[in-house]
């Protein structure tokens, strides 16, 4: 039988593991949930992946306390191409679950999308690498290694650390990282650039404590007001991020996103603008952005009539491939120094860093994905970026510096992944299913 019509007839089996693996709270984090229900969804990925031919499966604990699933189905002639499919059964919390429409932890069906945290990012994509496996039934011509970790989401760099470490045990010739998505539903795209993130804390201290505003205000120094004109600068009045020696005039050449899609996508409200004199893809895929995350002060409702005498702010910064982070870090911790009003005293603290990744496009894997990827959506494959980091990716890079890493997946613009309403449209892992399928076979006859 063609994978095709396997795969149709596979979509009710795959709606049906979805849901069970959405019911799982896999959040590695136990302050909000067991982390038994990591380990449930370890076991659960580990039994299915059982079930379509692979052995040696394991559950691999990792430095930050996760477990990753490795398992291997080898293909008869051993000297075969190897391909590594990679994905993640971890998920972020619900937030606030009053915003969400469904319950978060229940697969639902809404207007032809598939609801539930990690119904895309990255459960979806988990449930089509099986139905994938299981469209083709028998021999694979590949030798097929999996890893399936635990805490992408948290970033506590457990697999990032377990991957060199093993190098044998998951070296590949190419490498399916299947946590991205395409650009729109029925639009196939590779990833192929993500951007770099520095994260960092700055502290301003201005007075030894609060002082009434009314007998202190105007020669007082407000350490709330200070932090808020050093973050003036980051930005000029376009939305260009402006950090000195930061390149904010580079230009995307792969595929474009229209400008009313991501005004959609994005959900900005009427009269509000777009940031930024380039393109969307310029802005978001080629150049750097910084995003104010959190700022500790006093809330509006019980705050004093008092000078604030300390403030901070913790703020992103992504960089596109080609900049360096540890240097974005001294430029924006250098800016934020030298633009301290009033002799405050300021510290910036580096939280997280990663770097930026830029995928290889000319190997046989690529074209054999490329030519599947055209047969199973009836359209060219196209070549996007992602504002998001994957620091894995990198690891994969330097471990394995022959192989070909390429970034897919089933999400899609509309899948608000991370925030509350997380879909998946069903119609995008029937036909990446395909997509893998047919991938796998050619790969493996070149």
């Amino acid at each position: 039988m063609d994978p095709r019509e396997r795969i149709t007839g596979l979509m009710a089996r795959a709606r049906a593991d979805l849901a069970e693996l959405v019911a799982i709270p896999s959040v590695a984090d136990p302050r909000q949930f067991p982390p038994q229900e990591c380990e449930r969804a370890a076991q659960w990925v580990r039994d299915r992946f059982a079930q379509v031919g692979f052995t040696d499966l394991r559950l691999a604990e990792t430095a930050d306390g996760s477990r990753a699933v490795y398992g291997a189905r080898p293909a008869k002639d051993p000297a075969a191409p190897t391909v590594l499919l990679y994905a993640h059964y971890d998920v972020q919390p619900p937030l606030d679950e009053d915003a969400w429409h469904t319950p978060p932890f229940a697969l639902t069906d809404v207007d032809g999308r598939w609801y539930g945290r990690g119904a895309a990012d990255c459960k979806g994509n988990i449930v089509m690498l099986l139905t994938a496996l299981r469209a083709l039934a028998g021999e694979i011509p590949v030798n097929v290694k999996l890893i399936v970790e635990g805490s992408e989401e948290q970033g506590t760099g457990g697999l990032e650390d377990f991957v060199p470490r093993n190098a044998d045990l998951l070296r590949a010739d190419a490498i399916l990282v299947c946590d991205t998505g395409n650009v729109a539903v029925g639009a196939p795209a590779a990833t192929v650039s993500l951007r770099g993130m520095v994260n960092v804390v700055v502290g301003v201290e201005a007075l030894g404590s609060e002082v009434h505003s009314g007998m202190f205000g105007g020669p007082a120094p407000d350490a709330l007001a200070a932090l808020v004109q050093m973050l003036a600068t980051l930005r000029d009045s376009a939305g260009n991020t402006t950090i000195a020696g930061l390149d904010n005039t580079q230009t995307w050449t792969g595929e474009e996103y229209p400008a009313d899609r991501f005004r959609a996508d994005a959900g900005l409200l009427d009269g509000v603008a777009l940031l930024g004199d380039g393109s969307v893809s310029d802005m978001i895929w080629a150049r750097p952005a910084v995003t104010v995350l959190g700022i500790d002060c006093p809330p509006v409702v019980g705050s004093a009539a008092a000078i604030q005498p300390h403030a901070r702010a913790r703020l992103n910064l992504r960089v596109p491939p080609g900049v360096d982070p540890d240097k974005a870090y001294d430029a924006l911790a250098g800016q934020l120094q030298a633009t301290a009003p009033w002799g405050v005293h300021v510290t910036v603290a580096q939280e997280a860093a990663g770097h930026p990744f830029r995928a290889r496009t000319g190997g046989p894997a690529y074209a054999a994905l490329a030519g599947a990827m055209h047969d199973a959506f009836g359209r060219p494959m196209t070549a996007l970026g992602q504002g998001g980091s994957i620091p894995l990716c990198n690891v994969f890079a330097d471990t394995y510096p022959d192989a070909e890493i390429m970034l897919i997946g089933v999400e899609d613009p509309a899948c608000r992944m991370h925030a509350p309403n997380e879909s998946v449209h069903p119609e995008e892992i029937a036909r990446m299913a395909l997509a893998q399928a047919l991938f796998l076979q050619r790969y493996g006859a070149r």
